[in-house]
């Protein structure tokens, strides 16, 4: 007689091991870009945080602005003057938060912050000079007089951060103001449409978010 060949097989046992492997595999990975994605908001948030600190910082070492500091040349070795964007000494840190011209005040505020110690980075203007937020988007700072990224805010200073995702722009507005992009101190505009700013960002679209202080 021919012995009938054994089948083989997974039994549900082994089927049910898989598929809890599976899933704690599925939920790790899950896990770990939730916290990537917050980190990311936490840094995000931390630049707006930061840039105040260096202003009143500034202010407080040498009576001036970064970047509209006249007498920068004697306060901070190997500091540029400003020549564009405005008037240097007016108190106002003129020129657009996103510019990428050398000699204006609203660029020459990273090199006068770095070079007093305040913040890190190169102080030399080139391609790498212009701070980034962590998606890799512009940041920067401006003083409200010009300002256009964003209509009908108010305050003396505004910060701006290129390329955020709507759902990162939403967790920044709860985070540093009261979760609606249209109104109050944080504001989330397209790029391309300067408004008062959306009420509820899409999650997938990318925004400017601007904060005044």
């Amino acid at each position: 007689m021919n012995k009938m060949k054994k089948q083989s097989g997974f039994t549900l046992i082994e089927l049910a091991i898989v598929l809890v492997i599976i899933g704690l595999l599925l939920g790790g990975v899950l896990k770990g870009q939730e916290l990537i994605n917050s980190a990311k908001v936490k840094n995000m948030a931390t630049d707006f945080k930061n840039v105040q600190v260096y202003i009143y910082g500034y202010q407080d070492k040498y009576k001036a602005l970064p970047g509209d500091d006249g007498q920068v040349a004697n306060h901070l070795t190997g500091a540029t003057l400003a020549t564009t964007g405005g008037t240097v000494s007016n108190g106002v840190i003129e020129g657009k938060w996103d510019s990428t011209t050398n000699t204006d005040e609203s660029v020459l505020f990273w090199q006068h912050v770095r070079l007093a110690n305040l913040a890190s980075g190169p102080t030399t203007v080139d391609a790498n000079f212009y701070p980034k937020n962590a998606d890799g988007g512009r940041f920067g700072v401006q003083s409200m007089t010009g300002f256009t990224s964003a209509t009908n805010m108010s305050g003396t200073y505004v910060a701006c951060s290129r390329g955020v995702l709507g759902k990162f722009a939403k967790q920044l507005d709860v985070a540093l103001d009261d979760g609606d992009g249209s109104k109050g101190s944080v504001r989330v505009v397209l790029q391309s449409s300067p408004s008062d700013g959306v009420t509820a960002a899409l999650d997938s679209t990318v925004y400017d978010v601007c904060m005044s202080f």
